[in-house]
């Protein structure tokens, strides 16, 4: 009911039953058709012609021992032997109806003649007649009106689809330009706003890893300037800072890669993936844990998703003192949960965990490395995989970094299912 399609399509429907109901209205006031009752009338003269045959020429009429079967209408009888007795000339008669035959019944000295009306109003008389009527107009205006309120919010449906089928990369497919010429018109404004973003997201990634490139260069003059400061407090500071600068730059070059990569997805295990690096981290003495894994079949580039769990775990190894991670597979999607044991996100704050250069305690940044684009850079491949992270502290302490990633079977359904969404909006 709070569609378009459905609202255009009530209005449609009631546009066309209300000037259907008051013409049909308009023409019964101006010809007036007689009811049941005015129908009374002509079946008494009926009544008394056929009792006055039975007397002067009984030979001409079929008589038998009695009435006409069928089912009795009880109003028409009770009218008609009511007219009689008003004219003076009461006898005993019957309508009924037999096979949708309506049938008259009169009982004379050797019996019953039985006599087809010919004339006789419809069953429940002209008003069931007439909502019988504007039933089946309703019926008609209803399929019309569904028929013609699809193609009129067709544009808004293919808009609908596509905006679904954007992917992680912010980028709209390409639409076959088919169709009425509503969609067609559609079609070439959405593939051109798909062109336009595709330009703005390359001049900004340019902009970036140029940025991050040319930052290099006054880096390493800063790092050589750096050696030659007297104090050795002084030079390990200007070291320092000099080193974060040069994990930004890193940081960002790195983004920019993540974002305009375009290497092939592979089929493989995400709980051997995780396995493999939680062996290595912990030989670089993190306190990691894989605490349980089930084996599980996704679809994404090794080398990027490897990249995104080793941020997240090591982001929880070293601000959470200890990682633990386990792996659980469910009917369509895959699901990584990595818990720490540390002091968690303020809860005004963790809506924005994934900003780039995002610090939930500034007063501590000198005391852990890093540039503060890891969980950014984490998001940008689990989304570019198809997949989501939801980070939200834990119930007692520390906090959880939960990855939803569609298994291999569940991802390709869904491609075949957005394709065939998209394809019906432009015939």
């Amino acid at each position: 009911m709070k569609t378009l399609r459905a609202k255009l399509a009530i209005l449609l429907c009631v546009v066309i039953v209300s000037v259907a109901g008051v013409s049909t209205g308009v023409l019964l006031y101006l010809f007036n058709p007689p009811d049941e009752r005015e129908a009374v009338g002509p079946l008494a003269d009926q009544v008394q012609l056929l009792e006055y045959v039975s007397r002067t020429a009984p030979e001409m009429l079929s008589i038998q021992r009695d009435p006409a079967g069928g089912a009795v209408d009880a109003d028409l009888t009770g009218w008609l032997a009511e007219a009689l007795v008003h004219r003076s000339t009461p006898r005993n008669v019957v309508v009924s109806r037999k096979n949708d035959v309506p049938l008259l019944s009169v009982q004379v000295d050797r019996g019953w003649i039985v006599k087809q009306i010919a004339d006789l109003p419809p069953e429940g008389g002209i008003f069931s007649l007439l909502l019988m009527w504007l039933s089946l107009i309703a019926c008609g205006a209803l399929l019309t009106a569904l028929f013609f309120a699809n193609r009129m919010v067709k544009p808004l449906v293919l808009l609908e689809r596509t905006i679904e089928s954007v992917g992680p990369d912010g980028l709209l497919p390409e639409l076959p330009v088919t169709g009425p010429a509503e969609v067609r018109v559609a079609a070439k404004a959405l593939n051109s706003l798909s062109s336009q973003l595709k330009v703005a997201m390359e001049v900004r990634m340019r902009v970036v890893a140029a940025a991050g490139h040319d930052f290099r260069t006054p880096i390493t003059r800063m790092r050589l300037r750096a050696e030659f400061v007297e104090s050795e407090e002084d030079r390990e500071m200007w070291l320092k800072d000099i080193d974060e600068l040069h994990r930004i730059a890193d940081s960002a070059i790195l983004l920019v890669r993540e974002e305009s990569g375009r290497s092939s997805p592979e089929s493989l295990r995400l709980d051997i993936l995780l396995s493999e690096l939680v062996d290595e981290l912990q030989a670089l003495s993190y306190d990691v844990t894989l605490t349980r894994a089930s084996a599980v079949l996704v679809r994404a580039n090794p080398t990027g998703l490897n990249r995104a769990f080793r941020n997240l775990v090591i982001n929880a190894a070293t601000y959470g003192k200890r990682a633990h991670i386990t792996v659980e597979s469910g009917p369509s999607d895959a699901f990584v949960v990595i818990n720490d044991e540390g002091p968690g996100i303020p809860p005004d704050l963790i809506g924005q965990a994934f900003e780039p250069f995002f610090r939930a305690n500034r007063a501590r940044t000198k005391e852990f490395d890093g540039a503060g684009l890891g969980l950014t850079i984490a998001r940008e491949i689990v989304q570019r995989t198809g997949g989501t992270i939801t980070i939200e502290n834990g119930p007692l302490r520390g906090l959880l970094q939960i990855v939803r990633l569609p298994v291999e079977q569940a991802l390709e359904t869904k491609a075949t299912a957005m394709r065939q969404a998209i394809s019906p909006a432009t015939t």
